[in-house]
């Protein structure tokens, strides 16, 4: 039978908590854990004296929204926009969510087919500005593009900016995408991304600790990133302010022991500030989804080295390259003079010089010696003498 035809005593005292205590309630969690789901609900419902941690009126309204909670509702709703309510101890449930302690959401309403468990133990959160710039979006969006074809799935906020960069970057590469939303998972919100996350329900995976119907607050926005920081294995910052909430998520990430990123930006740019000042803390610099990988993947997946170019005149032998820059840049030079400039013998040069002919590099003039307009040009450009 479905969780809807035969939900169970715990899963339907958890949704009712849902409705009744907020996401991040730290001294709810604690009643969860030390008395129980059930004698939570029960006193919830009857009224009874109020249990430790809240004030009375704090308490009197818990009670009140009890009164307006119906979890069988709740799940039928959920049920018609394709969703379902995974709770701790389930074979769904992300066991890395337990690092939050009583924070830990009371459950999680999940939009899409696959397993969130399995997505979550190899995922990496993107998140930054909503108010991006060009650069900011073409970052995310390649970011995610890598990661989700090296089998990794994106998880973030379905947001404006970089969230939504984020989600598309890992949709176009047929990836895999998580939205982590902070109002019901039937309601999405931003608006103008409605299209956006019901694709990602359809590609992916919907998620949020709100029951159906429920609206986002900036204090639900902020509550959430812990969620998508305990999700992943790390969290990337493309881009954000002093002040930006996408910064509370790698924070919440370093705390959980998870890896924290950044990804530079121009310094004259403000929405870089926040990023740049993180990297100057607790973050790591990457510049690319290999970087990335080789932080939060296993051992042995290694970021390719960088390196400049191999220009042509690197290839020499290191005699032959100090007689090559022991020349004159603009006009012919004795043997002599040649060798002085050089850790060699007058008759090494003179061989040297030869072999430099042969490859293009030198020419001779009378009796002294002259760098060829192609090796004047390839010391510029790096390309390789005709």
């Amino acid at each position: 039978m479905t969780a809807v035809e035969n939900p169970g005593e715990e899963l339907l005292g958890r949704v009712f908590l849902c409705r009744v205590i907020e996401p991040g309630d730290e001294v709810g969690g604690r009643w969860v854990r030390e008395f129980g789901v059930g004698e939570v609900v029960r006193r919830l419902k009857e009224g009874a004296p109020g249990l430790p941690g809240v004030s009375e009126v704090r308490w009197g309204g818990l009670v009140a929204r009890a009164r307006r909670a119906a979890p069988e509702r709740d799940l039928a709703v959920a049920a018609e926009a394709g969703a379902r309510f995974v709770v701790p101890g389930a074979a769904e449930w992300p066991g890395q969510l337990d690092d939050l302690g009583d924070a830990r959401p009371i459950g999680l309403w999940v939009r899409g087919r696959p397993s969130l468990r399995m997505w979550a133990l190899r995922s990496v959160a993107v998140v930054g500005a909503r108010a991006c710039t060009e650069y900011g979006t073409h970052v995310a969006a390649t970011l995610a593009g890598g990661l989700a074809e090296r089998g990794w799935v994106v998880v973030s906020g379905g947001a404006y900016g970089i969230d939504g960069a984020a989600h598309r970057g890992a949709l176009a590469a047929r990836g895999a995408t998580v939205a982590v939303l902070a109002c019901g998972v039937d309601r999405p919100y931003p608006r103008g991304h409605a299209a956006l996350i019901g694709r990602i329900a359809e590609q992916g995976l919907v998620v949020g600790e709100l029951p159906p119907g429920d609206h986002p607050t900036p204090s639900r926005f902020i509550l959430r990133n812990r969620v998508i920081a305990a999700l992943t294995r790390g969290t990337v910052v493309v881009e954000a302010a002093c002040r930006s909430g996408s910064l509370a998520t790698a924070r919440a990430a370093g705390r959980l022991g998870r890896f924290t990123m950044g990804v530079p930006g121009p310094v004259t740019s403000a929405l870089s500030a926040g990023v740049h000042e993180l990297l100057r803390s607790e973050a790591t610099l990457v510049t690319d989804a290999a970087e990335v990988v080789e932080l939060v993947g296993d051992m042995g997946e290694l970021a390719p080295a960088r390196r400049g170019p191999v220009l042509p005149r690197d290839l020499l032998e290191p005699a032959a390259r100090a007689v090559l820059a022991a020349l004159p840049g603009h006009r012919a030079a004795g043997v002599e003079e040649i060798a002085l400039g050089t850790p060699t013998t007058r008759d090494e040069a003179i061989a040297k010089l030869y072999e430099l002919r042969a490859l293009g590099y030198v020419e001779r003039h009378g009796d002294g010696w002259k760098l060829t307009r192609q090796a004047v040009m390839s010391v510029r450009s790096g390309h390789r003498p005709c």
